[in-house]
């Protein structure tokens, strides 16, 4: 009998193109070695919701209408409170290895982002061991599997935070050396679980490549106004030194693998930040459809970062450590809304930054709803036309590309959970960060004969964003070798579970062809 049937490996927020090109020159042989064997083909991501609603929907098969989360940071029903909603979730659907460890399979689950720990799965769970998002912090499925694990291996070399402030270029170096060395752990800690046997499902996510792009795309894309080409000269691209790392250890652990069949699926891509999310509330105040909340301090965070930056290098770095935990704290703090609800017809609600959320603030469904449901289609249009009008001063082209109703989209039961309208920023230039390279592209002006000009700068320290876009590579008995067409990623839940042979519950997803063959016991 196989190590194991079948082994799922995740790369997180990688760009396909990236991939594709080190596939292409050898840089990258493992990934090409295992297209070549199989079938390959680009991934569909989840419309306007690609930053929250990613792992969630690739590992229930459900759209966000119908799981109920966009981000993590979600209103509470009935309130203008915002919860947690991955250790809340509002579906009892359960994602694919679920299903099949109720089916009596043998699972391991590692490092899946986003994913609650379940104590009651037939095998092992790993949960933000090095994952990009932390909500839980490291759990495992077992007390002796966590106390295992952090003995053997230790905590991810990273910490809990990728985010950092003001990095110079031997920082950036430093970070990138760490990343490398978290690939290179993590290939230890999947293969030491890989070898115990037996295992109809394993599956292990790569987040590394994830922090790398958020962290770095300015020092990989030579176009950023952020770049900095003494760094590529001195330390080469820190993105393709991550992937080569990813490209290794998926090496490493197909080897231990046996003859498992192997699915690689990179759900969402990355590329440089882009938009000006960050003024999307006082545009809203500016069209006079949402007042500001009553303003509050918020002093003590700004005095801190003040004295931070304030600090020489030499004094900084032993208490790096120290910095990640408590910013990674301040990030999973609960946001609170930025409106009025008194007087507010909507309002701006967390979606990520490359697709703003707004939700309609109505009658019968908010506590103090103002716009009357007989009027919103009405509203939305008029605010529609009132965004898309808006220029962007750095292209004198338009800053929103599309403005769309969720429910054009999208239907299911918990579409009422989420934004009523996406506004899509354009991604023609990249907009820098105050806390990056200087400040360059930082700033943003923007006008429109409604708003008049409203200016800020993007403070948010990463450089690069996500994108919807992917890829896969699957190899494996009864697997003919193809370039596919193209898979959503709602597609993948039901299509594992048939190569398992599990019964799925109802899913939106299709499964994938030439991926349709349940794969032998022997």
């Amino acid at each position: 009998m196989p190590l194991t049937r079948l082994l799922v490996l995740g790369i997180d927020g990688a760009n396909p193109r990236l991939l594709e090109a080190g596939m292409a020159d050898g840089t990258l042989p493992h990934l090409a070695a295992l297209a070549a064997q199989g079938t390959s083909g680009p991934t569909r991501g989840v419309q306007g919701f690609f930053i929250g609603s990613t792992w969630p929907s690739l590992c229930t098969g459900l759209t966000p209408a119908r799981h109920g989360i966009h981000y993590t940071a979600q209103l509470r029903p009935g309130s203008y409170a915002f919860r947690n909603v991955i250790e809340e979730p509002p579906t009892s659907h359960g994602p694919f290895w679920t299903w099949s460890s109720r089916a009596g399979q043998r699972v391991a689950v590692l490092d899946v982002p986003l994913s609650r720990p379940d104590p009651s799965l037939n095998g092992v769970q790993l949960v933000e061991w090095g994952g990009h998002d932390a909500v839980f912090g490291f759990r495992a499925s077992s007390t002796r599997h966590e106390r295992d694990i952090l003995a053997r291996f230790g905590p991810h070399p990273l910490g809990p935070s990728c985010d950092a402030d003001q990095r110079n270029a031997q920082e950036y170096a430093d970070f990138i050396g760490t990343l490398v060395r978290g690939v290179h752990v993590r290939s230890q800690l999947t293969r030491h679980l890989l070898r115990q046997g037996g295992w109809d499902l394993f599956m292990q996510v790569f987040t590394e490549t994830h922090c790398a792009g958020h962290q770095c795309w300015h020092l990989h894309d030579a176009a950023h106004p952020a770049h900095d080409p003494a760094y590529a000269s001195t330390y080469g691209d820190p993105l393709r030194r991550v992937y080569a790392a990813v490209d290794e250890a998926i090496g490493e652990v197909i080897a231990d693998a046996g003859d498992a069949s192997v699915l690689v699926i990179a759900p969402h891509g990355m590329a440089h930040w882009f938009g000006a999310q960050f003024l999307l509330h006082e545009i809203l105040d500016r069209l006079g459809v949402s007042q500001p909340a009553p303003p509050r301090s918020d002093i003590a965070p700004s005095a801190a970062q003040r004295v931070w930056r304030s600090l020489p290098l030499a004094a900084r770095r032993p208490l790096e450590p120290l910095r990640r935990r408590v910013e990674a704290r301040a990030q999973s703090a609960l946001p609170r809304l930025h409106a009025d609800p008194s007087r507010s017809s909507c309002f701006v609600v967390p979606n990520g930054f490359p697709v703003g959320a707004i939700r309609l603030n109505l009658r019968g469904r908010e506590p103090q709803g103002v716009l009357a449901r007989a009027d919103a289609d009405v509203f939305c249009a008029d605010l529609e036309r009132a965004l898309l009008d808006i220029i962007d001063e750095r292209t004198d082209g338009p800053a929103i590309t599309r403005v769309v109703r969720t429910a054009a989209l999208y239907e299911g039961e918990s579409l009422h959970d989420l934004p009523d309208l996406l506004v899509e920023w354009s991604d023609d230039v990249a907009t820098g960060s105050t806390r990056v390279g200087g400040g360059a592209a930082a700033h943003v002006r923007l006008r429109s004969p409604r708003i008049g000009t409203i200016e800020g700068s993007n403070d948010y320290g990463r450089t690069g964003e996500h994108r919807p876009d992917g890829l896969f590579i699957a190899a494996g008995r009864g697997i003919r070798r193809a370039r596919h067409h193209g898979a959503a990623i709602v597609d993948f839940a039901p299509t594992i579970a048939r190569m398992l042979g599990v019964v799925a519950p109802q899913t939106d997803g299709v499964i994938v062809s030439g991926l349709d063959r349940k794969i032998p016991l022997a």
